[in-house]
């Protein structure tokens, strides 16, 4: 896995380089500080993964991610992961839009950084427990009339599929489920996998949506 990170704080990019050349899965890690230098080592490295914050040097982080997300090159494909204490509810709501699926605190403990980076490396989505709360606090707040009625799809699942499902639901990461429900991450991915056939849904974001619509959350 080839690794981008961009910061305009030496001591995160440098903190972020020592984590990432200290595991074997990823095979080389860029640094910078500036943006305009960052989109150009993006073309260059082809990165799988680029880590970023909002306020990289010479350009404003929005923009920077637009170009990351819509240039039409290869790097238009490097899964963004935004990393930042800048958390706020437009802050949220401009990067999904964005098209943006992984977003974390610089409060994030080391080991769950590197869950999220190989989750967004995987094409999983990933958001900070903050983010998650208040997405479903925004959901519970809306008025969506009168209760659907039961989804017949839900009711062919399993016990635990539905357990995986709402753990998905939540945001939680492959890791983390198998790690809440005791059981191996390979039987995770197979739940989900199961649940997506099941569903006929794509994608991870997909099930999230299906857990909102559907009323189990």
């Amino acid at each position: 896995m080839r690794v981008l990170v961009c910061d305009s704080v030496p001591v995160v990019r440098d903190g972020l380089k020592t984590l990432f050349e200290s595991v074997a899965d990823v095979t080389d890690v860029a640094v910078t500080g500036s943006a305009v230098e960052g989109l150009i080592m993006a073309r260059r490295t082809d990165p799988d993964v680029v880590i970023t914050d909002l306020h990289p040097d010479g350009m404003d982080g929005m923009e920077f991610i637009h170009r990351l997300l819509h240039e039409d090159s290869r790097e238009a494909q490097s899964k963004i992961v935004v990393f930042t204490s800048d958390i706020t509810d437009r802050t949220v709501e401009t990067l999904l839009k964005a098209g943006v699926r992984t977003l974390i605190e610089k409060e994030t403990r080391p080991e769950q950084v590197l869950m999220a980076v190989r989750a967004a490396a995987r094409g999983e989505v990933t958001l900070a427990p903050s983010v998650t709360g208040r997405l479903v606090g925004w959901f519970r707040s809306q008025d969506f009339g009168p209760d659907p009625e039961p989804d017949p799809q839900v009711e062919s699942l399993t016990p635990r599929e539905r357990e995986v499902l709402l753990l998905v639901g939540e945001g939680r990461s492959v890791e983390e489920i198998a790690t809440y429900l005791v059981i191996g991450v390979a039987t995770v991915r197979t739940h989900i996998y199961r649940l997506r056939h099941k569903l006929g849904v794509r994608d991870r974001a997909q099930l999230v949506s299906f857990v909102f619509s559907s009323g189990l959350l």
